[in-house]
């Protein structure tokens, strides 16, 4: 299946210039293509995911993608989706997001028939005699204007930088097209203003049969209407520093049966046939949940490598049966890392005097005897009924930690000080 036919089939593909000519250049040659991000954090989130797992279908074809982290233009900002203007970055925070991206994409993509470029290398070379010569003079600002990412601005208004950036990325594509053998730039659907500007620049420079093509992604929205990648705990990131790989995992395993498969399209590399078989699972046994299974597998290890799919699904059952004995210091970080916690001394203490006075998790001495006196209270992961027994942070978890469990789901993480 050529590489534009599967994009087709799992309903990749927005806007594109010319579909017919980019399947027949993608049959007859292997072809560069190319990304933008500019550097405004220091991780990327699942949203970025969204047009790299595009990149990454064309590598696996044999086709050259290359990741843009725009030093340049992320020291300007982009207009795209905002109502007020960006907060300029110091060139020193621009240069520490750069590399926490770069190491980022590097495992996403591998370092073999892939690389990575800078804007700031050649844009920051470009004097204000030059860049107004031999680019502003082939903008026409009347189309400028019309362009969806500045329109939506100019009630609120824009300041000359911002609209100036669709010139710069029209000079990215222009730059790529001549110098890594680019003909194609992917990119959301609010992008598609800016992309075409850059065929436009390319088509002027380098005469109209140049062959430089635009792809855009379609909008992803949740079946409830509301977007894709967003929680009530805030964005889900990449780096695992800001969302655990088990947070990670959580997050796809607990897709709702009307996205599963739309998501396996977008995020998995599994074929069509297992695809259909999982969407008849869907539909038959959607108690199994084998699909949203098989999608937070994949995404996870894509993202963070199989021993953290190994460590999530081993969290994953901990939580659910109650054995956490076995869970690591470090599991415990990842699974306990939103759950109700508190701090407490590393003294051994009565048990009733530690769950009301020590940790506050029980409100009376009365209701903390009932509760153990009927078993329901475990200490991490051992049942306790003996009102007279004893905590000893000492004795588990490299005395970091002890893990409350009251009733059948209540968990609560004791960090020792």
């Amino acid at each position: 299946m050529n590489i534009i036919e599967e994009l087709e089939w799992r309903g990749a593909i927005n806007q594109t210039t010319d579909i017919d000519d980019l399947r027949k250049l993608t049959d007859d040659k292997k072809i560069g293509l190319y990304c933008g991000v500019d550097p405004t954090g220091d991780s990327l989130h699942i949203g970025h995911l969204i047009p790299f797992m595009m990149l990454k279908r064309f590598q696996l074809q044999g086709h050259h993608p290359v990741i843009l982290i725009g030093g340049g233009t992320g020291a300007i900002g982009d207009p795209s989706g905002k109502n007020s203007e960006r907060s300029l970055q110091t060139m020193d925070q621009v240069q520490h997001n750069k590399e926490a991206l770069s190491g980022q994409m590097e495992n996403l993509f591998g370092t073999e028939n892939f690389k990575i470029v800078d804007n700031y290398d050649w844009l920051s070379k470009l004097s204000l005699l030059d860049f107004l010569r031999d680019y502003g003079k082939l903008f026409n600002v009347n189309t400028m204007l019309n362009k969806e990412v500045v329109s939506s601005r100019l009630e609120v208004g824009i300041s000359f930088t911002e609209f100036t950036y669709q010139i710069l990325q029209s000079v990215d594509f222009l730059h790529l097209f001549q110098f890594e053998d680019v003909q194609l730039q992917i990119g959301g659907a609010d992008q598609w203003g800016n992309i075409t500007a850059g065929i436009d620049l390319i088509h002027k420079i380098e005469g109209a049969d140049a062959r430089a093509h635009a792809l855009t992604i379609p909008l992803m929205l949740k079946a409830d209407g509301t977007k894709f990648g967003k929680t009530a705990g805030g964005a889900i990131w990449l780096d695992p520093e800001k969302t655990s790989p088990y947070e990670f995992y959580q997050f796809w395993i607990n897709q709702d049966d009307r996205d599963v498969i739309k998501y396996i399209k977008y995020f998995t590399f599994i074929d069509e046939a297992e695809i259909k078989e999982l969407e008849e699972k869907v539909a038959t046994q959607p108690e199994k949940r084998e699909a949203q299974r098989r999608l937070a597998e994949d995404v996870t290890e894509f993202v963070h490598g199989k021993q953290a799919v190994i460590e999530a699904q081993h969290i994953t059952e901990a939580l659910f049966s109650g054995e956490v004995a076995d869970l690591t210091t470090a599991e415990i970080e990842q699974g306990f890392k939103n759950m109700p916690s508190m701090d407490a001394a590393a003294d051994k203490q009565n048990i009733i005097l530690w769950l009301v006075d020590e940790t506050g998790i029980e409100k009376s001495r009365r209701q903390a005897r009932e509760d153990v006196e009927n078993g329901a209270i475990r200490i991490n992961g051992e049942k306790v009924t003996d009102v007279n027994a004893d905590v000893d942070p000492s004795t588990a978890f490299d005395g970091k930690f002890v893990i409350v469990r009251r009733g059948k789901k209540k968990y609560f993480l004791a960090r020792i000080k």
